[in-house]
């Protein structure tokens, strides 16, 4: 069973994110709370596998969640292959759009500037709330089946 691992926000864009009990995921905006979310954009929440983190842990970073701004730490579920336009429930009734995977790594990353690499960039996915409701550390992630 795939599943959430941690929730993150943060107040100020460019900081790490911390971990929350539980969160609010709205309607067309995004994690409630989190600098990043916003009106009618296509990268209202982030999501990384545990597994990415766990691929530069191996480098010997003490990183956890949230430390590469991730919204939703995931384990079981690989998001790298999923497709854009991939709709996941999580939880009881909050459903994500996968709208963008990967991103362009901006200049002042700590993580790249202490390593020489990151994982969000080819790895991090980005969603869409279509569906509001509350999620926390445990929630079931499930894909769900196109509606054609």
């Amino acid at each position: 069973m795939a599943k959430i691992i941690a929730v993150c926000r943060s107040e100020k864009k460019g900081t790490r994110k911390e971990a929350v009990a539980e969160g609010r995921l709205k309607e067309n905006y995004g994690l409630s709370g989190d600098a990043h979310a916003d009106l009618n954009t296509h990268r209202q929440v982030s999501l990384l596998a545990v597994e990415s983190i766990n691929k530069m842990r191996s480098l010997g970073l003490d990183i956890g969640p949230g430390d590469f701004a991730e919204n939703l730490t995931t384990e079981g579920i690989e998001l790298i292959l999923l497709s854009l336009g991939t709709r996941l429930k999580v939880g009881e009734a909050a459903i994500l759009e996968v709208s963008q995977i990967g991103k362009k790594c901006h200049s002042g990353c700590a993580i790249f500037r202490q390593v020489g690499k990151c994982v969000m960039p080819k790895e991090g996915v980005f969603a869409r709330v279509i569906r509001e409701g509350v999620v926390k550390p445990g929630d079931e992630v499930k894909v769900l089946e196109a509606e054609w």
